[in-house]
């Protein structure tokens, strides 16, 4: 993508006051935009960050204006990751849209799949259908994975400000974490696990141990994030009031998540706006008052210890509806029929392949046309937004009453925070812009979409 300035506003107003120069993403190039710069005749350089992979989890391009090393400008450029999920979906069944949006937030996808799976269900009216053990299995694994994105948050935030060793031994946890998803799920990331109805399979054998052994192994090594950084002085110099956002400033920007909750404001969609039965669930929406980034890293760093208690929690109602269904009951919405994992991976079960194969002909006329077509959703629309590691993920999906999404768009936190860069950073340092994107924690997989 290249970047052309020029004198002509086109986005003003009728009787607005003209700015004195716009950029705009078409044709042009960057030795354009140096000499136009040249040519001011002042103090001021151009230099272009990316695009790079600074805390971003994926490439961002900063097109940052320095006075010195004072930014006095600075414009993110995204798009460098754009993979037509969205596009995709809408050639693709309802079931097989979980495959394609779980690649958006590749850091914490199980909550795209989530917030998918949701609006689906709610244009099915199955909402309340949902099986109470695939919901458990939902809230557990999005827990594990909010700890696991905030330990990649965490880590490689630390691991930018010097402090590297936050860096090893975040990823040390998270290792724990996805050994467990990749027993439930078959896979490490990318999971589709979250299909409409319900989930693909339910715990794996040995599930409940494994699960105890990761429970333990993060009480017992979580406090060492605290003991590194908490009140580490260096640590506390590059992020205390950094990258700051009032209250008032997320609200204009759109921010949410620990953004937001680092200004003190109470807001957590699932006190808020539950779903999935969290509601039933015992934990504490984190706030700080800081408003800056030292307030976002404590926020998650207190997140974790809160999902710790939802997971013990899942693992409670686990052992209680042990045998109970994790897809609803209704065959024409419920795809694959059965799954099953085993030692070549996630695949459907034997009992069900012999069921298919060689004893009823119309199971496997079912199974064919449910895997081939899909289900047909009635015609509507519907805006689902869940609390993910970032802030509010939504989705929308509009429904023609095909097999086929009409339309599906994602809401994505990251996309709506980058935008607020420029708040954070003009008139700051260069050295406090990589600890401001760090605060906000964006993967551009779900930037771009």
């Amino acid at each position: 993508m290249s970047t052309k300035a020029t004198t002509d506003d086109v986005f003003a107003a009728p009787g607005e006051p003209e700015a004195d120069r716009v950029y705009i993403s078409q044709g042009g190039d960057w030795a354009e935009i140096v000499a136009e710069q040249a040519e001011r005749g002042d103090e001021t350089v151009v230099v272009n960050m990316g695009p790079q992979h600074p805390s971003t989890h994926g490439v961002l391009r900063l097109i940052l204006e320095l006075d010195g090393e004072t930014v006095t400008s600075i414009r993110p450029g995204i798009g460098f990751l754009h993979t037509g999920i969205e596009k995709n979906m809408e050639y693709r069944t309802w079931t097989q849209g979980v495959t394609f949006c779980t690649r958006m937030d590749y850091v914490a996808p199980l909550f795209n799949e989530a917030a998918y799976c949701l609006a689906v269900e709610k244009l099915l009216r199955i909402t309340d259908d949902i099986p109470e053990r695939a919901n458990v299995l939902r809230v557990l694994t999005m827990e594990l994975n909010r700890i696991a994105s905030h330990l990649v948050a965490v880590g490689t935030g630390g691991m930018e400000l010097g402090a590297l060793t936050v860096m090893t031994i975040g990823f040390r946890e998270r290792e724990m974490i996805l050994d467990f998803l990749e027993g439930l799920t078959g896979l490490r990331m990318n999971h589709a696990y979250i299909r409409p109805g319900g989930v693909a399979n339910d715990l794996h054998e040995g599930g409940i141990e494994h699960l105890r052994d990761v429970i333990a192994w993060l009480k017992k090594h979580l406090p060492e994030y605290a003991a590194f950084c908490n009140e580490n002085p260096i640590f506390k110099m590059r992020m205390q009031g950094i990258a700051q956002m009032d209250l008032s400033q997320c609200m204009a920007m759109g921010a949410s998540g620990p953004v937001l909750r680092a200004t003190g404001f109470d807001w957590d969609l699932r006190k808020t706006q539950p779903y999935c039965g969290y509601e039933t669930y015992e934990f504490d929406t984190i706030t700080w008052d800081t408003n800056d980034a030292y307030g976002r890293f404590r926020i998650r760093l207190a997140e974790m210890w809160e999902s710790l208690k939802i997971v013990e929690q899942c693992l409670d109602r686990l052992i209680a509806t042990q045998g109970q269904p994790v897809m609803v009951a209704d065959a024409k919405i419920a795809w694959p029929a059965q799954l099953s994992l085993g030692p070549d991976g996630q695949g459907n079960s034997n009992e069900h392949i012999k069921h298919i194969m060689g004893e009823s002909m119309e199971a496997l006329i079912h199974h064919f046309k449910i895997v081939t077509e899909g289900f047909k959703v009635p015609v509507g629309q519907v805006y689902q937004a869940i609390e993910s590691p970032k802030g509010e993920l939504a989705c929308h999906v509009v429904s023609d009453g095909g097999t086929r999404p009409y339309r599906a768009h994602f809401r994505d936190p990251g996309f709506n925070h980058l935008q607020s860069v420029p708040m954070m950073c003009e008139g700051g340092m260069m050295s406090d812009i990589v600890v401001a994107v760090a605060s906000l924690d964006p993967v551009l997989g779900g930037v771009d979409r």
